[in-house]
């Protein structure tokens, strides 16, 4: 029998903190404010001993960008990668190209394709982030790669680094907050 999860509150929100089963409505969870970058609900890990300890197998996150902002630097995983806009509207750059995103748009990213998104519309962009973790303890998770097309949206690194102090470094850290009022749309 599976155990359920202890869900311990913080600050930040509700966090597992044993292995196991568990329920936690998205309003309730600990998310990460990243300036410049909207905000992020890691649901399976905010950090590695976290992933590794409790989510070995998939990460998942839940990310809320403004129109403008990128959800992350351009990169690609050894890992494949797939999302669902669940609200809003977004503009994924893929493989050196821009598509158009709305709501229910999946996107599929086999391992190495390397893609990031930005919020796009009138208002908030919800995404749906899923990715096999099943190789990356054992090797290079994949890498921040420099395109021209990323950098007009203001989501490219510098140069190509598997570093994310370096592919970050302009923007502030990140800090675990609650759910803000009126982040998730509904």
């Amino acid at each position: 029998m599976v155990p359920e999860a202890e869900l311990q509150r913080t600050e930040a929100g509700l966090v597992p903190v044993t292995p196991g089963w568990f329920v936690v409505n998205a309003r309730d969870a600990r998310w990460f404010e990243k300036p410049g970058q909207g905000h992020n609900l890691p649901l399976t890990g905010a950090d590695g001993q976290e992933a590794e300890t409790l989510f070995p197998m998939l990460g998942m996150a839940i990310r809320v960008m403004g129109p403008g902002e990128p959800c992350g630097q351009y990169h690609w995983e050894n890992e494949q990668e797939d999302f669902v806009v669940l609200w809003g509207e977004a503009l994924l750059i893929v493989e050196g190209q821009e598509r158009r995103l709305r709501r229910w748009d999946v996107v599929h990213c086999p391992p190495g394709t390397r893609h990031t998104f930005v919020g796009a519309g009138e208002g908030p962009c919800v995404l749906l982030c899923a990715g096999s973790r099943r190789n990356q303890r054992d090797g290079p998770w994949g890498g921040y790669t420099a395109d021209a097309t990323a950098a007009r949206h203001d989501a490219s690194p510098p140069h190509d680094t598997t570093d994310a102090t370096v592919a970050y470094a302009r923007f502030p850290p990140a800090r675990p907050v609650p759910c803000p009022d009126g982040l998730l749309p509904g």
